[in-house]
């Protein structure tokens, strides 16, 4: 794996090393040794994934608060998404601060998204299927999240939103 800082403090994007036959590829997602070496969460607890049926559908922006915020690792593992986190850690050097990236199937490329941070994704292709990991188990009472087109952020989103849940469309506006 290679573990690339984006712009917000803390947050990698992580290339699989692909071992190419003739049947395809192997790659690890995950080693604990490697992400205790990088000074990453080397913990996973759970793991779920996220079908999206629709070319536009967002899903976001998504957090845990204490005591249960969790580093979590995405993958896309079918399609393509945009994939924003939002940096919410007021002692950050990057508070405030979003970033995107693609994430495909054919790049295989992971995001890993560190405690205190929002996440979501708005899909690329129809049927666009995203798996986590995540370093805590979830608790639904600790459940957060930030309007997707809060002004304070003033996240770019690149296609019209096609379907978008009615809870990502009650979240507040962010106040620090």
């Amino acid at each position: 794996m290679i573990f690339k800082e984006t712009l917000l403090e803390g947050v990698f994007v992580i290339e699989l090393e692909l071992i190419r036959d003739n049947r395809g590829f192997f790659a690890r997602t995950f080693c604990q040794k490697e992400f205790k070496k990088k000074g990453l969460s080397d913990i996973i607890l759970q793991c779920s994934t996220s079908f999206n049926k629709k070319k536009g559908t967002l899903r976001g922006m998504h957090y845990q608060s204490e005591p249960y915020a969790e580093p979590k690792i995405v993958r896309c593992t079918n399609g393509a998404i945009y994939d924003v986190v939002v940096d919410l850690r007021k002692n950050s050097s990057t508070y405030k601060k979003w970033v995107a990236n693609e994430l495909n199937m054919k790049s295989q490329k992971m995001i890993y998204i560190p405690k205190g941070c929002a996440h979501g994704f708005q899909t690329l292709e129809d049927n666009t299927e995203v798996f986590y990991q995540m370093s805590e188990f979830y608790h639904p009472e600790y459940a957060k999240g930030i309007r997707w087109d809060d002004v304070a952020f003033n996240i770019q989103w690149p296609l019209p939103i096609s379907v978008i849940s009615q809870k990502d469309l009650s979240y507040p506006d962010f106040k620090s």
